[in-house]
């Protein structure tokens, strides 16, 4: 792992904060170029030695830092979506990799609701086929009838097992769809790494190296360039010039709690969606009163979750839920892109089918039956291990500016606010959440369930509160992540969506970072 080599009193040229997907893509090519990279982390350092396949050990990657204000409808779930160490939440990802759809990038055109991408889908497409080559998509775009065009995937899908095939039937009954889903996890051996052993602990950071995140892929080319990464290392403000229009450095705290400043020529905040307009507004100065690269008052606004729940159900025959990945064997987006097909609802979502099963954990059997105990639960666990199914709906959140990230009048042990978040979903919102649910369980009836029932809806994902736009009047940054208000601080990860789509992030903040780190490199002169 990268040490802390360096003085924290040096001048570097690029400093991250973060030091998850979109930190690392950043990283490794700055660093690849030259530049002098710094990152900052909170959290602890490990590397995939360090990583235990278990549900309790588990928990150890997920948020670990200053506690979050939740409030809402539909709580975004920010222990749950965020990590905490090396890698960050890439560490704990299911390598769900499908791309955003063209209509995703046009929501306020198209639909006359939320936000429009300052891009489309065309803009971002060489950038999805690099980087899937540069990690590696298992899948089959031929099947995957409902992707968008572009390259085809350098790996053929994982297998389907038993639980996928029943699932499946489901579908097939009712003229449904279903293919292989785009993992980034190796069905073969790729780029020096292995193939997966479909155990099912994804979530436990897979030490195999098969399942790609920070620690598989970027950050070993970071360290082999010469970045360095501070762990430990808790971001309390950013520093900026007395304009206010140029960020100078960041001020850290230590594990023993020592303050220290570290001066950089560029800044990319990438410290997930909550964090990032965290630190902005409380980074407030006389110049910027109301937070930094808050001009347009939009810090902190527009947050999403794609709301998201499982549908359970019991077989007669054996459906080794044990097998395949976390994130699942198949995928259906039949109702993916007619997002104002139904009446009274808005948004488009898709199935993630045959998700792997652990007993316990809070994804585990035990908890689908919060209802049962005793010997009853025993009794049911002891046929759920072996005849259990489930798969997943995710759907659109539509992007409200009263959906929020506020400093609270609470502080953490640094003296810095801690961040309050408020987010609700809309009736139209709710009333396609519930026509996902029927479809699923009419799914599971199809396929012979002998027992169909559905969890309850969560948040998945985190998305939004430092949206791009077209300018400081719609937006906090440019396309590139670029702060209008202050061109050498930068924003990276999901943060910058202005609307959510229905697919899982990690792919697009991937291939935004890489757009992101060649036009920040192409203008170094000019940014500095």
């Amino acid at each position: 792992m990268m040490n802390n080599a360096i003085n924290s009193l040096d001048k570097v040229d690029l400093l991250i904060v973060g030091s998850g997907a979109a930190a690392s893509i950043i990283a490794a090519k700055a660093a690849q170029a030259g530049k002098q990279v710094l990152m900052l982390e909170a959290g602890p350092e490990r590397s995939n030695k360090d990583l235990v396949s278990s549900q309790l050990w588990a928990r150890r990657l997920k948020w670990g830092g200053s506690p979050v204000e939740e409030e809402g409808n539909l709580k975004i779930g920010h222990g749950f979506n965020a990590g905490w160490g090396t890698g960050g939440s890439s560490m704990h990802h299911y390598g769900v990799w499908p791309r955003l759809h063209a209509n995703d990038f046009k929501i306020k055109s198209l639909y006359g609701k939320g936000k429009d991408w300052p891009i489309d889908y065309e803009d971002l497409r060489p950038f999805y086929d690099r980087v899937q080559s540069e990690v590696g998509i298992s899948g089959d775009e031929k099947l995957e009838k409902w992707r968008p065009e572009g390259a085809a995937y350098p790996m053929p899908g994982l297998p389907v097992f038993k639980q996928g095939e029943l699932i499946a039937r489901g579908f097939t009954a009712l003229g449904r769809d279903t293919a292989p889903i785009p993992l980034a996890v190796n069905s073969q051996p790729y780029k020096g790494r292995n193939p997966c052993n479909y155990d099912g602990w994804c979530d436990a950071g897979c030490p195999t190296g098969a399942l790609a995140n920070a620690q598989t892929v970027y950050l070993p080319q970071a360290k082999v360039a010469k970045a360095n990464i501070i762990h430990r290392a808790t971001v309390t403000r950013i520093l900026t010039n007395q304009k206010g229009d140029k960020v100078v450095g960041v001020e850290y705290c230590d594990e023993a709690g020592q303050s220290h400043k570290q001066m950089a020529d560029v800044v990319v905040l990438a410290a997930f969606a909550v964090e990032n307009p965290r630190l902005l507004l409380a980074s407030a100065t006389q110049a910027q009163p109301q937070g930094l690269a808050n001009s347009s008052g939009l810090v902190g606004k527009y947050l999403m979750t794609h709301p998201a729940g499982n549908i359970y159900g019991l077989f007669k025959e054996a459906t080794q839920p044990y097998y395949g990945a976390t994130g699942g064997q198949l995928i259906n987006q039949d109702n993916y892109d007619d997002k104002a097909a139904r009446k009274g609802a808005f948004g488009g979502y898709q199935w993630l089918i045959a998700n792997a099963l652990k007993p316990n954990g809070l994804l585990g059997i035990a908890n689908t039956r919060p209802d049962i105990y005793g010997p009853k639960l025993d009794a049911f666990m002891k046929q759920a291990a072996k005849h259990m199914a489930t798969m997943v709906f995710v759907g659109d959140d539509l992007p409200l500016a009263e959906n929020r990230v506020e400093l609270s009048p609470n502080k953490d042990k640094y003296g810095v606010p801690l961040a309050k978040v408020i987010h609700n979903v809309q009736a139209e919102t709710d009333l396609m959440c519930q026509h996902a649910v029927e479809e699923g369980k009419a799914v599971f009836k199809a396929a012979g369930a002998e027992q169909v029932w559905s969890g309850p809806r969560v948040g998945m994902h985190i998305l939004g509160g430092t949206i791009m736009g077209t300018s400081r009047d719609n937006s906090v940054t440019n396309r590139y992540g670029q702060c209008h208000d202050i061109p050498n601080l930068f924003i990276a990860g999901t943060g910058l969506f202005p609307s959510s789509g229905a697919v899982n992030p990690t792919f697009s903040l991937h291939a935004l970072g890489l757009q992101a780190v060649e036009y920040l490199l192409s203008e170094w002169a000019g940014i500095v």
